[in-house]
């Protein structure tokens, strides 16, 4: 098997702390800025899977880059410089405790929601009668609660979020028009792929300043639930699984092996075979949404080469 990136632990120059999420190792140094790292691990239900995915965090670094710089003239984001292909340098935001996620399909969570009997999902009205994967009317968000590594994203309202006081009301409205105009253009540019942005996440942060910018990843397929638009309709009117293209795939897998991160349940066993097959569907899903070739990044040591990488660019700036 090639060699995965599943754990960082860089000293940079100027560098105060390190958090670990679940994806992703944030780097903060002095001067407010963050070096984040995409590994290429694994998560599916809230869960790191044992094994990495080669490529996975280069694509999914890659795209997230690519995305923010095809809307930073509708929203600012905390991006400066990618220095390497697993690495994102930006500007530290204290980031909002809420993922905005926006729906504009009843698909996955949606889906499983509706067909355990509930009409509403964060407040927001599901009609009678729909069918998993059919389109909304308009696109709807229904935002969730960031939970730390290890702990479940929970579902919230908007009226819980100003109750609650995890968000004013200032600054909601602000991560709504966002969340709207990002996934416009996700829509736009995901069109001109022959393909459907069904639903997707955002998060956002605010800069000492006080600006708020899109922060961590965009339109990428860990964030994101796209199908091929290519007989979506005939699909639907046949009562058809849609064809997909996102990590719905792992979780599906997981489900048919039992595991769905409940209690007592233990992740199956993935083979290094299972594991090469979902490195092709991530490389199959890069090439897809960026409507060109998978340049795979030399990972004879990884490590090494992010380390040299980011300290050049740091002694640049």
């Amino acid at each position: 098997m090639l060699n995965t990136l599943m754990d960082t632990n860089f000293h940079f120059t100027g560098q105060k702390s390190i958090y670990k999420g679940k994806v992703r190792e944030v780097y903060t140094l002095e001067n407010d800025v963050l070096v984040m790292i995409a590994t290429d691990r694994l998560s599916a239900f809230d869960v790191v899977m044992p094994k990495g995915i080669p490529y996975k965090g280069q694509i999914l670094n890659q795209i997230a880059t690519k995305m923010m710089q095809a809307t930073e003239d509708i929203v600012p984001n905390w991006l400066m410089a990618t220095p390497d292909p697993n690495v994102a340098v930006g500007e530290a935001c204290e980031p909002f405790k809420v993922e905005m996620v926006i729906r504009g399909y009843m698909s996955g969570h949606a889906a499983r929601e509706y067909k355990a009997g509930k009409r509403m999902l964060c407040g927001e009205p599901m009609a009678e009668g729909m069918k998993e994967n059919d389109k909304f009317p308009e696109p709807i968000i229904t935002p969730a609660t960031k939970a730390e590594k290890g702990d479940h994203d929970e579902d919230i309202s908007k009226v819980e979020i100003l109750n609650r006081g995890i968000v004013s009301k200032a600054d909601y409205e602000v991560l709504e028009k966002y969340t709207q105009a990002l996934f416009q253009r996700g829509t736009e540019i995901a069109v001109k792929r022959g393909l459907i942005l069904v639903d997707t996440k955002y998060e956002f942060g605010k800069t000492k300043d006080g600006q708020i910018v899109l922060i961590d990843e965009i339109h990428t397929p860990d964030s994101s639930r796209y199908f091929y638009a290519d007989g979506y309709e005939e699909r639907q009117a046949r009562g058809d699984a849609q064809k997909q293209l996102s990590k719905e795939f792992v979780r599906q897998w997981l489900i048919s092996n039992g595991f769905q991160g409940l209690e007592g349940q233990s992740v199956p066993e993935m083979s290094d075979e299972y594991v090469e097959s979902v490195s092709e569907r991530y490389i199959e899903l890069y090439e897809s949404i960026m409507g060109e070739a998978f340049e795979k990044a030399d990972v004879s040591n990884i490590q090494e080469r992010i380390g040299q990488n980011v300290s050049s660019y740091l002694n640049s700036i």
